[in-house]
């Protein structure tokens, strides 16, 4: 890497930084967590008397600095709470690190509606001090009054137990989802269709019946692959249903606390509380984009339920429409009968630990990177992998992966903070946690959807660790517009669409054969096949997070409206008597704001066209570029003044519309 590119002054800078262990994930007993969570949020108090102690001026170094290690102390707190809640083995550890995660929440409640910290912060004069200390004490001041803190005490009374109520109803919204793990039984020949290592994997009980969960390794195969539709149906009547009843009541709960927030603090309603610090701005700004995409997506739509439809009534004829279960089998059949690829010819070539290296391999070339597996790191199961991250000598971030499903665990696929990258203080951690087959239980072959997921999870914790060199918290990833977030990790799914990349590791399993080209070639062109309609399912659902969140919730039924805006939205038709909004776990994380995966992908695609311009997707100079503009920084600018320095342009919509109207 060149100087031009900033990543050697990011070694000068990093060289020194210690690591900081994470404690409480690391605890092995509930009451070791315990402790440790105490001893941290004392801490957090013990720093805030400290702030609110100093006589005279206020200053960088005894307001700024402390307030940065407070922010830190609770951040990390909810940070390792949250992760050990998803990963820990031990009911009795998730128990605890559940209260450890609220508890920091309450605590960071407490603190946003101190009027004593907010003045001392206030009292700053940073006039002269540097453009990310400057926009550090913006983005404080602004949540401080976005959180309550210049309201009346009654008031701010209020907002601290609505807050805290809230993020105790989401917590038992997610749990409730993660514990609801629902099955049928199949037998053999029901299961015609799957791959044989998905069969061998899965062998019959007693009763001759395979069991098949809602667990995303079984689900989606079958749900892709099986034949049998009624099966299908079966399955997924079950998948759409995790949640329900429990979850019905707790998400009008959620709601309802929500909108009151929301309004006490003087908005219309939780939409445009949620969307003011976002890119978008607001929640007509966000409903103006949900019909621009649907609008956009109509013709292709429309063109990918024809095609799909034809074919299904080879299977059922005089059939006159598309059932809910047949949207994946059907795209799936259609790409390989009219479009020569069969998603099953990739898997041989993609055996867990060749991708997890490949992945390494092509990050590491593109960001002058290596990783370095750590053996003797104290973690929380066997199957957990640590690493290191290089930059030439210097150690720049730590890394987990816990990538295989197993009981009580996370069933989904996202990138979890560690600790807070600060330059100079401690290095950034990130832990990934997926479920991708098991290399213990046989060959381990991903479906191409798995490794698009790993390059995607991945490229979020990259983004945690090239991020981690700000001074301040308020400046690093985690604080970045969520609307934003997603964009580097969609970005990063690119290079597996991408030949040249994939044959640096992908190779048969059996054969050791690279993958051939003209199957990434028949990849490509078929990855367009159901775009439209799948652009369609994901408005449906951004319009259903959406209008949750911005009206009156008394009377609300959230079944009704999530099958008003698949009618609205969707060409597939909703699944009666299947309560999918119980199960959709982004209406407690993302609330509204659901919307922000395509916003994303639209600024990835239009970021895109500048490595499609430099004729090599594996080119350095354009990745130093990308990293130094856009993964960075942090949030310690505008995501739009990134996207626009790094683009030099206005950012545009013409990428994206021109992938998503792409001639088949």
């Amino acid at each position: 890497m060149s100087v031009r590119n900033g990543a050697l002054p990011l070694v000068r800078i990093m060289q020194e930084t210690p690591l900081t262990e994470p404690t409480i994930l690391f605890a092995r007993t509930p009451d070791d967590l315990a402790a440790e969570v105490a001893r941290r949020l004392n801490r957090a108090r013990v720093i805030l008397s400290e702030i609110l102690s100093v006589e005279g001026t206020r200053t960088v170094a005894n307001t700024l600095e402390p307030f940065n290690e407070l922010y830190v102390n609770i951040a990390e707190n909810a940070s390792q709470g949250e992760l050990a809640l998803n990963t820990s083995p031990e009911a009795s550890i998730r128990e605890a690190a559940d209260k450890a995660y609220q508890d920091a929440k309450k605590l960071e409640t407490e603190f946003s509606l101190n009027r004593e910290l907010y003045d001392a912060v206030a009292a700053l004069d940073v006039s002269r001090e540097d453009a990310e200390t400057q926009r550090a004490v913006f983005k404080t001041l602004r949540d401080f009054r976005r959180a309550g803190v210049d309201r009346d005490e009654t008031t701010r009374t209020r907002v601290r137990a609505l807050w805290d109520e809230i993020n105790a109803i989401g917590v038992e919204f997610d749990n409730i989802i993660r514990g609801d793990v629902r099955s049928i039984q199949v037998t053999r020949e029901e299961l015609d269709g799957l791959p044989e290592d998905f069969l061998a994997a899965r062998p019959s009980g007693p009763d001759g019946k395979i069991t098949i969960t809602t667990n995303y390794p079984d689900a989606l195969p079958v749900l892709q692959y099986g034949r049998n539709a009624d099966v299908r149906r079966r399955l997924l009547f079950e998948f759409r249903n995790r949640g329900y009843p429990k979850n019905a009541d707790v998400l009008k709960r959620l709601i309802a606390k929500r909108h009151e927030l929301a309004t006490l603090l003087g908005y219309r309603h939780w939409g445009d509380y949620i969307t003011e610090d976002k890119m978008i701005g607001s929640a007509s700004a966000a409903a103006e984009f949900i019909e621009k995409v649907t609008q956009t997506a109509e013709r292709r739509a429309q063109e990918d339920y024809r095609m799909f439809l034809t074919r299904k009534r080879h299977d059922a004829p005089g059939a006159s429409a598309l059932d809910p279960w047949d949207r994946g089998f059907y795209e799936e059949i259609v790409r390989a009968e009219q479009f020569a690829f069969d998603s099953k010819e990739m898997r041989p070539y993609f055996p867990f630990a060749r991708v997890r290296d490949g992945l390494f391999t092509i990050t590491g070339r593109l960001f002058g990177v290596r990783y370095e597996r750590v053996r003797d790191a104290d973690l929380w199961h066997p199957q957990v992998e640590t690493y290191d991250v290089y930059q030439g000598d210097a150690r720049i971030g730590r890394f987990y992966l816990d990538l295989h499903p197993r009981e009580g665990k996370f069933t989904h696929a996202a990138a979890f903070g560690v600790t807070v990258g600060l330059r100079g203080k401690q290095l950034p951690q990130a832990c990934l946690v997926c479920n991708f087959p098991d290399p213990a239980k046989g060959p381990a072959l991903m479906t191409y959807d798995d490794v698009v997921t790993f390059f995607h999870e991945f490229g979020h914790l990259l983004h945690g660790i090239f991020a981690g060199g700000q001074r301040w918290a308020k400046n690093t990833m985690g604080e970045i517009e969520w609307d934003f977030v997603e964009a580097p990790s969609q970005m990063l799914e690119e290079w597996t669409r991408d030949a040249k990349s994939l044959q640096t590791f992908a190779r048969h399993f059996e054969t050791n054969e690279p993958i051939p080209e003209d199957l990434v070639r028949r990849l490509v062109r078929a990855d367009a096949v159901g775009r439209g309609l799948d652009s369609r399912r994901q408005m449906s659902l951004a319009a259903l997070s959406l209008n949750c969140y911005i009206r009156d919730p008394a009377g609300l039924n959230p079944t009704n409206l999530a099958r008003e805006m698949t009618d609205r939205y969707d060409l597939i038709p909703w699944f009666d008597g299947t309560h999918f909004e119980c199960g959709f776990g982004h209406l407690n994380g993302y609330s509204a704001i659901y919307y922000t995966y395509m916003w994303s992908l639209v600024i990835a695609k239009d970021l895109f066209q500048q490595f499609k311009a430099s004729g090599d997707l594996l080119d350095p100079t354009q990745a130093g570029k990308y990293r130094k503009l856009i993964l960075q920084p942090g949030s310690s600018r505008p995501a739009t003044d990134m996207v626009r320095e790094y683009l030099g342009r206005e950012p545009s919509f013409d990428a994206f519309a021109a992938w998503l109207d792409a001639r088949l």
